[in-house]
Order: structure tokens, then sequence, then C-alpha cells
């Protein structure tokens, strides 16, 4: 790894996972330069995953894509971000998992926290509908995945998704911010 710049490969091309690797690898190392890099890179889940185990998968095979896509090795890390939903005991909630990935092929998988969802918000889900595009038509606006999404509506703006996914990716770095203590 360079010493005075983070390289950091995110596994999607929507400003707002960008914008969240961004920020927490500068929070999290904040005397090195970060670059971060976009790439497509496909979930091999539903584009609307609607479990836990779905979600997590997908924000992995994303991490993965993105490590053998770097054939140079240029990059220090390979971060995705999966957002996804579920019913749990206490009502659906949408959440994200969050993966990073080092060149040593080191992989830490992180969690969001709950949002609780609207049952017929819900139920358009389990219809075979996108929570994005839901929120869309819910709230008539357009591309609400790349503004705050749902966390940023329902929040009224207090959280966003960014920063929920900022502070997933945050947490997930422990283990590279104290190698000595978690190997």
């Amino acid at each position: 790894m360079s010493n005075a710049v983070i390289r950091v490969l995110v596994g999607s091309n929507n400003p707002v996972k960008k914008g969240a690797a961004m920020k927490a690898f500068a929070k999290a190392f904040p005397t090195r330069a970060i670059h971060c890099e976009e790439i497509s890179a496909p979930s091999n889940v539903a584009d609307q995953p609607m479990n836990e185990a779905d979600t997590k998968l997908g924000s992995q095979n994303r991490a993965t894509f993105c490590a053998h896509s770097d054939s140079k090795q240029q990059f220090d890390y390979y971060v995705a971000m999966e957002g996804g939903v579920d019913s749990f005991s206490e009502g659906p909630a949408t959440f994200a998992y969050v993966t990073i990935r080092d060149q040593q092929g080191r992989i830490v998988t992180g969690r969001s926290a709950n949002l609780p969802l609207p049952r017929k918000v819900y139920s358009r889900l389990e219809q075979g509908e996108e929570l994005a595009h839901v929120m869309d038509d819910l709230f008539n606006d357009q591309n609400i995945r790349q503004k705050g999404g749902a966390i940023g509506i329902f929040t009224n703006q207090i959280e966003t998704r960014e920063s929920v996914y900022m502070q997933a990716l945050i947490l997930a770095l422990a283990p590279y911010l104290h190698e000595e203590i978690y190997q």
C-alpha cells in the first residue's frame, strides 16, 4: 500500500456509494489522501434483495468482482454496498451490507442499522418492485436512490443513504485500523 494515497475501487457507479466510501476512508485515515474510482460490479442477486442473506452476498460479490477486475493491483481496497429489505419480528425494514476487501484478500463485511418500512411499501416490494422505484412513485420524485434514498425521506434528511453507508463502512474498517489486535 502506498504511503501517500489510499486507492479505493467502489463496486457501483452510483455517486452516493462512491461518496460514502470517499468520506468513510477520509475519516478513517485522516492523514492520508484518498482516491476513489468506481466500476459497475454485478451483485449476482436480485435487483431488490428481499432478505439479509442475499443482501450480504450481493455486497460480497461486488467487492470480489472489483478485486478480480484489478489485474494490475492498482487499488488498496475494494468496497461494495448492497441495500436490501427483510421482514423482522418488529416489521419490514431496509438496511445495507458493506464489504471491504484488501489486496491480500482479507474481507470484512458489515451491516447498517434498520430503517422501518411502511407495510404498504414492503407489500409492493414483495410484488417485485424495487424500493427506489416505489419511493419515487410514492413521493412523486425521480432517482431518489441517488439522493437521500428512503432513509433521507423517512428521516426528513436527518440521515441519508450516504450517511448510513458511511457509518457502516467506518465500522467495517476497524480491523484494518487495528490490524495488530484483529489478527
